[in-house]
């Protein structure tokens, strides 16, 4: 036998393998536990004691070596596959590049075979394994029961730009409700998500968010969220009965930020891919086509049949979602807002407010609206310039304008009658008498002068 023929690993193993073979013919260990050993089974031991015994120490080298394997992917598969990534997939995951093999190029290989050869090729890093979850706390049983907000600060338009993603998902079935690019996540910009998803899906029980300021106050030197003191955020919550759960680490929103780490992993080349440059032209993109993609593909089935989502009864829904703060009125009918005095106008149910506290209310398409108790004293644009309503640019046909907020209504029509009967009312003065007994008397007088 010449061992020049093998590499150094196969005259490794095979001089293992003879060494635990020899051991066990000579009866110092018995073949059960020489295949334990080695970590085969006792046939496979039986076989290679029959093989060694007819061919000596070749019968134990792997037969294996130098046939080509039946599910070997032909080398013309293996340069498009690779070229495709280099070329116009550069940037996807692997998964995600298994999955654009399939769906546009109807090339069909296993996750582990795409890897192997992608890292092989040097064209992606070698994951590091990751530590084992120790606990998984189980989804809620129904949707509606728990949402997660959060926001993730990503290069998404694959620029120098950074821009926030708001993404409200469902905990039962990781639905997502809402996603969108905003400059910043702010009060304003969470307000927005939040009513979209009470508009369209309805009153949720629980949010489950992290600890930023526009969710919670936290005491300074203190990891507690201060739950007496309410946010904005928190003020509407509390108006429509939804529960707020603060997380105090990343790993307990762990469903939220693996979400994010496959938006992250897949969003900026799905734009990309379609050409999107612009924060509009991406929302579009969001709302019209990628956020069905990505329910269609991770939402998941929930435990038990039914919601927990409930039609809202509130119809001042543009009223809670605001940002609310009290002011007092000055003598000349202002109030302070940021730097600017604002001007009320007169009101019909009082000469002048002053002195009074009001109510001001930012709302989210930029308007102000002014309130003193129920009564809206007046809405302005965001320069502070009073907005006309609808019902006082309504005009008649006779060309007078219809009555609005804070108008005096005329009535013009006929009162109705009330259903009360006629009975004789008690006077401290005497009853006129009616016209025919006016008339009977002065018939009578009259008659009486002509007989004398």
């Amino acid at each position: 036998m010449n061992q020049r023929t093998y590499s150094a690993a196969e005259v490794e193993r095979m001089m293992k393998l003879q060494d635990v073979l020899l051991k066990a013919m000579a009866k110092k260990i018995s073949w059960v536990t020489a295949a334990e050993i080695i970590g085969v089974t006792p046939r496979t031991m039986r076989r290679w004691r029959e093989r060694m015994e007819e061919h000596g120490y070749d019968g134990l080298a792997d037969r294996r070596k130098g046939k080509v394997s039946t599910r070997r992917v032909p080398l013309q598969t293996v340069e498009q596959v690779l070229a495709l990534y280099q070329e116009k997939y550069y940037d996807l995951n692997v998964r995600h590049f298994c999955e654009k093999l399939q769906q546009e190029h109807g090339i069909e290989l296993s996750y582990t075979w795409v890897y192997q050869a992608l890292v092989g090729a040097n064209l992606v890093q070698k994951r590091r394994r990751r530590a084992p979850h120790r606990r998984r706390r189980q989804r809620r049983p129904l949707p509606g029961m728990l949402l997660h907000i959060d926001g993730s600060k990503h290069r998404w338009l694959n620029d120098d730009r950074w821009y926030d993603l708001i993404v409200i998902l469902d905990d039962a079935t990781s639905e997502i409700y809402y996603a969108q690019l905003v400059e910043e996540e702010s009060t304003r910009t969470v307000m927005r998500a939040l009513r979209e998803v009470v508009e369209t899906k309805g009153v949720f029980c629980a949010l489950y968010s992290d600890r930023g300021s526009h969710f919670f106050v936290t005491l300074k030197g203190e990891e507690r969220v201060d739950k007496t003191r309410l946010t904005q955020v928190g003020r509407a919550m509390k108006e429509l009965g939804i529960q707020m759960i603060a997380a105090y680490s990343p790993q307990a929103r762990g469903r939220s930020e693996r979400s994010f780490g496959t938006w992250q992993g897949r969003l900026p080349q799905e734009l990309r891919l379609a050409g999107i440059t612009t924060v509009e032209a991406a929302n579009r993109f969001l709302r019209e086509r990628y956020l069905q993609q990505f329910n269609d593909q991770f939402r998941v089935a929930a435990a038990e049949k039914g919601t927990a989502f409930r039609r809202s009864s509130r119809s001042d829904l543009e009223w809670i979602f605001t940002v609310q703060s009290e002011r007092v009125v000055a003598k000349d009918n202002t109030v302070a807002i940021g730097s600017g005095e604002w001007q009320i106008g007169k009101t019909r149910f009082r000469h002048t407010l002053a002195g009074s506290t009001v109510t001001i209310y930012e709302h989210l398409d930029e308007t102000v609206s002014i309130r003193f108790g129920p009564h809206t004293v007046g809405r302005y644009n965001r320069q502070g310039e009073p907005l006309v309503s609808e019902a006082r640019q309504r005009r008649g046909k006779d060309g007078s304008v219809e009555a609005g907020e804070n108008q005096k209504q005329v009535f013009t029509g006929s009162p109705t009658p009330l259903e009360i009967s006629q009975k004789q009312r008690d006077s401290h003065f005497s009853t006129a008498p009616t016209t025919a007994g006016v008339l009977s008397k002065a018939k009578a007088k009259a008659k009486t002068k002509a007989v004398a």
